[in-house]
């Protein structure tokens, strides 16, 4: 089935310079290389439901500065619907971003025009209404992620990036969260290794609880409890992976794909990413993503 993938969430252009090494506080380094590249995580989520397959659309906000456009076309050749993709004074969000030698990076988002994202307009209630599973981050103010997921009938995914307490509103209306160890440590901060997944489950009804290159670990209140190793590859920049990952699980989930085939498909589509410098011209199509899970996990059950 063709899957309807909804994402209310950050569009950015990111500033990616490479160096041998992320600097240090006070510290200079040189650089080797500088890309102007559309991204944010909502950008970047619903680029990877697209190309993973899924009928994407946004619900976000660019600015009228010169790089509105390159974000709605980056969108749109992706085969994103940005009927939902207002346009507000001001200029549009902007990410900061070092990457070193090993493909690790270092970001800061200033959000423009992604926090005036505050209420939902009829076109929006039509996105979300209509969608399969609904993606939502944290680079968007919290009163229209709450308002899009309280009226959602989808499955509503809950990236918590950037990493930081939430209401407990918010959190009642998620079904699964998505996060790494900084983000899980920031909702569940008493607790420690396996209790993670515990303490989180108290929250909401599913978890999945990225590792970077050691893949995910997954846990549901059903008592569930599943462990997906990363392909083995050669990670050049490890930026937007978390987003491919997102953008590709929820959308494996909507195609009513088993939970453990789903966390396969993203962990092999974020392992595609980290092999290609950029956010969103990291990340993979279908085709790539099938093949990878084809020869790292094998044919599904």
């Amino acid at each position: 089935m063709t899957a309807r993938v909804a994402v209310v969430g950050s569009c950015n252009i990111d500033l990616v310079a490479r160096a041998a090494a992320l600097p240090r506080p006070g510290e200079t380094v040189l650089g080797s290389s500088f890309a102007a590249i559309v991204g944010g995580k909502g950008a970047n989520q619903a680029i990877a439901a697209a190309r993973a397959g899924a009928r994407c659309a946004i619900v976000g906000a660019v600015g009228d500065d010169a790089h509105a456009d390159a974000i709605r076309a980056a969108l749109r050749d992706s085969g994103v619907d940005t009927r939902g993709l207002r346009t507000v004074a001001g200029p549009s969000g902007t990410a900061l971003i070092v990457v070193d030698g090993a493909g690790e990076n270092s970001i800061v988002v200033v959000p423009g025009a992604n926090g005036a994202l505050t209420t939902l307009s009829d076109t929006d209630r039509a996105i979300v209404d209509a969608a399969d599973a609904l993606l939502f981050q944290l680079e968007i103010p919290l009163g229209i992620v709450v308002a899009a997921a309280a009226r959602s009938h989808g499955l509503r995914v809950l990236n918590a990036a950037p990493a930081r307490p939430l209401p407990s509103d918010l959190l009642a209306a998620i079904d699964l969260l998505v996060v790494n160890d900084w983000e899980a440590a920031a909702l569940a901060p008493a607790a420690t290794g396996t209790d993670t997944l515990r303490a989180l489950l108290d929250l909401v009804p599913r978890v999945a609880l990225t590792l970077g290159a050691q893949g995910v670990r997954y846990a549901d209140r059903d008592g569930v409890r599943l462990a997906v190793t990363a392909p083995n590859v050669t990670a050049v920049d490890t930026t937007a992976a978390g987003d491919t990952f997102t953008g590709v699980l929820a959308t494996a989930l909507a195609e009513r794909r088993a939970t453990l085939e789903a966390l396969e498909l993203a962990c092999a589509a974020a392992s595609l990413c980290v092999e290609t410098v950029g956010a969103s011209t990291s990340i993979p199509f279908r085709p790539a993503i099938d093949a990878r899970h084809l020869s790292s996990y094998g044919a599904a059950g």
